[in-house]
């Protein structure tokens, strides 16, 4: 039975390949991806590890109790750590944002990476961890060093002048000096600015303190051992001592945690490509096991038993995934090294390391391939099993019984039934996301195992059209219908991938809307004035407020206080322009005018507190100092307003440093780009400020959006290319079981073309069938899951996007015509003769 397992392999090798190309897929995704994130993630930590290699301990400050912040460490414990026994040298580091601008006026660098910190020279002069490649180190509150990575892309040189903002105003230094660096956030496609130690100060913390004290310990001292004397001196409760190598780990862990997330994505996607091979797999070995009804049957005539019969489909299924396995895996590794370069591509630089091809990679891609195939061929295989001897003596194997008809379908409702009542029962639900899964699962295989069912109504629909293309037309509806089974399973795997996709984009179009509605309904403010990263300087909102065509203007300002037990944030607004730049919804009390302790709180918030208009809330502000704010309104928060809100007259006196975090304007002209310009131009053409209007916020939504939906569009199209596989193969095996029926066509006088139109026809109606069945689910799926967002997210509303779903059912016809190409061809060359004699 080995033997004729592995010779029935050979012998159908055509049949097989779309098989062992569906699985390959899959398992190409699966060791594609754990070999990307793999090679990103040690990639990142050697680059992180390689940060923290001169620092044996850092001295870091402690978040305060009170709810004041962090405390800055100062001059004199630098020097208390220097003192300390095992210390070999100590630095004093400052960090904050800085974005530097290139020649162009335009950003360089990624975000959160855009930073700047301090030249901190030692005995020599030197700061070892910045080797100057150019020039000299920053002196001067004028002077600045850039990363070379920086310098280069940016096109500076020394003596150059560089524009570049902290936290608003505009500031031009000269460069003095370019360095290397081993920084991994610098590493990744960051930039980094050096200044020297005073202005650092000046700019990121307070002159005389620094956000960190690294310490380098001497020779033959333990980082332990140093940390144990540098806990002595520390000011109790105020700062803390961390060895580096905890530093490195803990990064390490957390870029290990970021690439899980990653890593967990991309396998679900994966996933879904091999949940649809299934369908291609299952429908291949069912195939097979048709044609070979005879063959089989005279194995149990001549002694064969069940189990050696189920046993040699489960060889066959063996071969085939181990062989899609092993080149499924090969093509992973190269879509690892691509993805890699590609993330260099869109400007995200990756840290220099090796492509990691782990032992777990390597099995689970193996494990992966066997036995999802397996698994799919089993119930064919005991199909298999089942056929009668006596069969051998007939041409074809008996069809479904009307019984087992009826005990599929009756499976099949129930299971849909309980899925669509599942999810309607979810929808008014507050947490009803567990239910909802469920419920989608459950009405999925309803759909699946009713498809036979559903495909003669909705096939029949397409009757009058198929009719327009005479004798081949007919019969591709007739050759559809034959077999319901085959044809459901079939337009099953393009059902899977259109339901994800529709239901995606039903969803993302109604945030979109929501989230439009929300802010324009929000916001009266013409425009919106924020940094790229970080907080704006105060500066920023007063030289807005003073300028002529600006009538109203209020900064936004948070500030950590404590309220009761907990840390909470307050947000101080210009309270007397702050009715004329929003529109809050308030469901109790109002707005009025924001002035001493007066203050408005979030629905949300007041829900969870029992706070009600009149409520007098006890708040301990950053400084210590303790007051009692007045509720008088309650609003429903959005994505630009939430919390508690007060008057930043109330707030600025007790906090230690005032930045805000966006600068609402309303201006004389209203919102036009001349206004805008200005306004840009007024803050000196900043490369980290953005002046956005109500359109722009809008579009900026969108973009954001159409990013993440062309994303999952990207994954998906693995899942939708698996499935044109499935119905390219299905029609192919299509082709050899009818050969003698095609041959006797063409006797008869249906011509080569007529044969192709047949062909295409049919493989057309079964696409379209799918398309239909997954646009369906997908709208259904995009309304339910809106309808429990909708809890949360009231502005929700839901977006049919009509013009996607055409291009969806488009693309769907675009499977069908493209699929058959191929077997419709080869139906085309039959040779009559050899066809009608054909078993």
């Amino acid at each position: 039975m080995f033997r004729t397992a592995l010779r029935n392999v050979l012998a159908h090798k055509a049949r097989l390949l779309m098989t062992v190309l569906a699985v390959m897929l899959g398992v190409a995704f699966v060791s594609g991806t754990l070999v990307f994130t793999a090679t990103l993630s040690d990639a990142y930590r050697a680059s992180s590890q390689k940060g923290y290699a001169d620092i044996d301990v850092a001295i870091q400050p402690k978040s305060s109790d009170s709810g004041s912040g962090e405390t800055r460490l100062d001059h004199k414990l630098l020097d208390k750590a220097a003192q300390v026994p095992g210390a070999a040298s100590v630095t004093g580091t400052v960090t904050g944002f800085t974005a530097i601008a290139d020649r162009k006026g335009k950003p360089i660098g990624d975000g959160l990476s855009t930073l700047g910190g301090n030249y901190f020279p030692g005995k020599d002069g030197k700061d070892n961890r910045y080797p100057l490649r150019d020039g000299t180190a920053p002196k001067g509150a004028h002077e600045v060093a850039l990363d070379a990575r920086t310098a280069d892309q940016a096109g500076y040189k020394v003596g150059d002048t560089v524009r570049l903002s902290v936290d608003g105003p505009v500031h031009e230094q000269k460069l003095t000096g370019v360095f290397t660096t081993d920084d991994g956030a610098v590493a990744a496609g960051g930039s980094l600015a050096l200044f020297d130690t005073p202005t650092a100060q000046k700019l990121f913390a307070a002159p005389g303190t620094f956000s960190a004290i690294e310490v380098k310990a001497a020779p033959g001292t333990s980082q332990t051992a140093l940390k144990t004397e540098i806990d002595a001196i520390l000011p109790k409760g105020s700062a803390e001592a961390i060895t580096g190598k905890e530093l490195a780990d803990s990064q390490a862990e957390m870029t290990t945690k970021r690439m899980k997330v990653i890593e967990t994505g991309l396998l679900a996607f994966a996933g879904i490509s091999l949940f649809v091979g299934v369908f291609i797999i299952a429908n291949t070995f069912t195939m097979l096991v048709a044609q070979r009804t005879k063959e089989l049957a005279l194995l149990r005539a001549v002694g064969a038993s069940r189990r050696q019969v189920t046993r040699s489909v489960l060889i066959e299924a063996f071969v085939v995934g181990a062989v899609a396995a092993v080149t499924g895996l090969a093509a992973g590794i190269g879509i690892g090294a691509g993805l890699r370069a590609l993330t260099s591509t869109t400007g995200a630089t990756v840290p220099d390391g090796p492509l990691v091809v782990s032992p777990s990679t390597i099995l689970v891609s193996l494990l992966v391939g066997i036995v999802v195939t397996m698994l799919a061929a089993w119930l064919p295989g005991r199909r298999a099993a089942k056929i009668p001897p006596v069969a051998a003596m007939n041409s074809v194997h008996a069809t479904a019984t009307t019984k087992s008809l009826v005990v599929r379908n009756t499976i099949g409702a129930l299971f849909a039934g309980a899925g669509t009542a599942g999810v309607l029962a979810a929808t008014g639900m507050k947490h009803g996301e567990t239910m909802m899964g469920g419920g989608a699962l459950l009405l999925l295989i309803g759909v699946f195992v009713l498809t036979p069912l559903l495909s003669r109504p909705l096939i029949a629909l397409a009757t009058p059209v198929l009719r327009a293309f005479g004798t081949p037309g007919t019969l591709a509806r007739q050759n559809a219908l034959r077999n319901p089974r085959r044809t459901a399973t079939t337009a099953s795997a393009l059902m899977i991938g259109l339901t994800l996709i529709t239901g995606l984009t039903v969803i993302a179009s109604g945030v979109q809307k929501g989230q439009e509605k929300q802010i324009t309904g929000a916001i009266k403010a013409d425009y919106v004035v924020s940094m790229a990263t970080g907080p704006l300087s105060p500066d920023v909102a007063k030289k807005l407020g003073g300028l002529d065509e600006v009538t109203a203007s209020s900064a936004m300002r948070l500030s950590h206080v404590r309220i009761g037990t907990e840390t909470e944030s307050l947000t101080g607004v210009n309270g007397k322009d702050f009715g004329k730049l929003t529109q809050l919804d308030f469901t109790k009390g109002s707005l009025g005018t924001l002035h001493g302790d007066r203050a408005v709180v979030d629905e949300s918030t007041a829900k969870e507190n029992g706070w009600q208009p009149g409520s007098r809330i006890p708040v301990t502000f950053e400084d210590g100092t303790k007051a009692t704010l007045t509720v008088s309104g309650v609003y429903q928060g959005n994505d630009m307003f939430g919390g508690v809100i007060l008057d930043s007259a109330t707030l600025a006196p007790h906090q230690k440093q005032t930045a805000d975090e966006q600068v609402m304007v309303k201006t004389r002209d209203g919102a036009t780009e001349a206004t805008k310009d200005s306004l840009a131009t007024a803050l000196g053409k900043n490369p980290a400020i953005t002046v956005a209007d109500k359109q722009d916020i809008s579009e900026s939504l969108s973009e954001r959006l159409n990013l993440m939906l062309n994303m999952l569009y990207g994954l998906l199209a693995m899942a939708v290319i698996v499935a044109v596989l499935g119905v390219i193969n299905t029609l192919a095996m299509s082709v050899f079981e009818r050969a003698p029926e095609i041959g006797m066509l063409r006797a008869i006088g249906l011509d080569r073309s007529g044969v192709k139109c047949m062909v295409r026809l049919e493989s057309l109606v079964i696409s379209l069938f799918g398309g239909v069945l997954g646009i369906g689910l997908g709208v259904f799926f995009g309304w339910a899951a809106g309808e429990l967002i909708t809890v949360d997210f009231k502005e929700y509303e839901l977006a049919l996007p009509w013009g996607r779903m055409g291009l969806f059912f488009a693309l769907a016809a675009l499977v069908g015509v493209m699929a058959a190409l191929w077997p419709a061809r080869r139906a085309a060359k039959l040779n009559m003769l050899a066809a009608i004699k054909a078993e």
